[in-house]
């Protein structure tokens, strides 16, 4: 293989990447969002499980939070403002991230919440924190490639950029 072959072929790749990425990353909020939608009141038990702000601000962050992970779901979904939807999504997981970190060094047991109803373990169950903030940490990379490389197949940005 020629050498500038390999760079052409990693070009012609990057697309691809940033395509799974993106619907993979889409994925994560639609689903994350859909399973919290049904019970806003359940969500907000699970960001007040946290223990970081006070019950009536919990509420709001909790009604507020499934609908905003379905909307950046669905704009990723669609590709359409590719990168500031990253970017967003960046700042959400490393603020989920922050408050695992921060449940963890205060010995809280607690469900994160992430995709489930969340709050207080019961019945002898621990909490996974290295696993939550490992999947995180995954789901930040995925956001990463797309604050990188952006550009992605089947997607709204590419059909306004002419993009084929």
């Amino acid at each position: 293989m020629d050498l500038e072959q390999r760079p052409s072929r990693l070009a012609a790749a990057w697309p691809w990447i940033s395509t799974l990425a993106r619907l993979g990353l889409a994925a994560v909020f639609l689903i994350a969002g859909g399973l919290k939608v049904t019970d806003l009141a359940a969500s907000a038990r699970a960001v007040n499980a946290y223990d970081l702000m006070s019950y009536d601000t919990a509420k709001v962050i909790g009604a507020v939070q499934p609908f905003l992970e379905i909307a950046l779901g669905l704009l990723l979904l669609i590709g359409i403002a590719t990168r500031l939807s990253a970017a967003i999504a960046a700042v959400l997981l490393v603020i989920f991230i922050a408050g695992i970190v921060s449940a963890w060094a205060r010995g809280l047991q607690i469900d994160c919440g992430c995709f489930s109803k969340g709050g207080e373990l019961t019945g002898g169950r621990t909490a996974q924190y290295g696993l939550d903030i490992l999947r995180d940490v995954g789901f930040l990379a995925l956001a990463g490639i797309l604050l990188w490389k952006p550009k992605s197949k089947f997607s709204v940005d590419g059909l306004l950029m002419g993009d084929r």
